[in-house]
């Protein structure tokens, strides 16, 4: 098959995989319960997809026959043997971060005193609120689904990952720079005078 897929038509193939034939609002909802808490995907993104992979032969398209008529995608077995190559091969790209804050964080010495401090409590408020929204999602999985391990590996990470912003944020903000540079001095004039 020539041409990699999408990360986002690698989703698309996935949840159709896993749940069943989908219409792309019913991707769309799907995106939001699962992989769209780190991997968000544009809701016009999941009505090009289906199409895109149909006119590839990994998905097939069908009308309903009643009511609205609504398209729905089925996966092919050209797409199922695309999904599988995909996951069985362990590489991946390279990750993507693109946080606002860190970029902040890298000019945050341009700002006056106290705005490191200010990031910081903002940031570590935000995080400990994604860090109990996973907690919670981690302790309401239904184990009858049939992504429950992998929605419960996929939080486990999240809630470390939060746990690791929650604990540098906090620290950041009870140290701002001023406090932890003139504490590095002290602690570098106390060493010479020894």
């Amino acid at each position: 098959m020539p041409g990699e897929l999408s990360p986002s038509a690698y989703v698309v193939l996935g949840l159709i995989a896993r749940y069943g034939p989908m219409t792309p609002y019913e991707l769309k909802a799907r995106v939001e319960d699962s992989v769209g808490y780190y991997w968000p995907i544009p809701h016009a993104q999941l009505y090009r997809d289906p199409a895109r992979l149909a006119e590839r032969s990994l998905l097939e398209e069908r009308a309903e026959e009643h009511g609205r008529r609504r398209r729905v995608f089925h996966l092919t077995d050209a797409g199922r043997a695309a999904l599988e190559r995909w996951l069985e091969d362990p590489r991946t790209a390279q990750p993507e971060t693109r946080n606002p804050a860190l970029l902040k964080l890298a000019f945050v010495d341009l700002a006056g005193p106290g705005h490191d401090a200010e990031l910081a409590a903002e940031q570590a408020a935000r995080h400990r609120e994604w860090l109990e929204l996973y907690r919670k999602l981690r302790a309401e999985i239904d184990r009858d689904r049939p992504d429950a391990v992998s929605r419960a590996r996929l939080l486990d990470l999240g809630i470390r990952h939060e746990e690791a912003y929650v604990d540098f944020w906090s620290a950041m903000a009870s140290t701002p720079a001023n406090r932890s540079s003139s504490t590095r001095e002290t602690g570098t004039n106390e060493r010479a005078s020894e």
